[in-house]
């Protein structure tokens, strides 16, 4: 039996991972992430400020009562900033 290979991709509307089921971004999508937007860290940050914002609006309508505080430091916190 052959195993289907399972990307590390949010699983909407619950921001899970699909392959592993962690929050999203989960480690292994940061660090394709981080493989993916190598030498442009502004268009990775934008990307996920975008994403960030889907998220917060499809949390918010899955559970109106609870907001994930977290968010800013889930999707963005994590990516380097400054050059090396």
């Amino acid at each position: 039996m052959s195993r289907r290979r399972r990307d590390h991709v949010p699983s909407r509307p619950t921001w899970r991972c699909h392959a592993c089921g962690s929050a999203w971004p989960c480690s292994p999508a940061k660090l394709r992430l981080l493989a993916e937007y190598r030498g442009n860290m502004p268009g990775l940050l934008v990307h996920l400020v975008t994403l960030r914002e889907e998220a917060a609006e499809q949390l918010a309508q899955l559970n109106p009562d609870t907001y994930p505080a977290n968010l800013h430091q889930r999707f963005t916190d994590w990516v380097p900033v400054r050059s090396r």
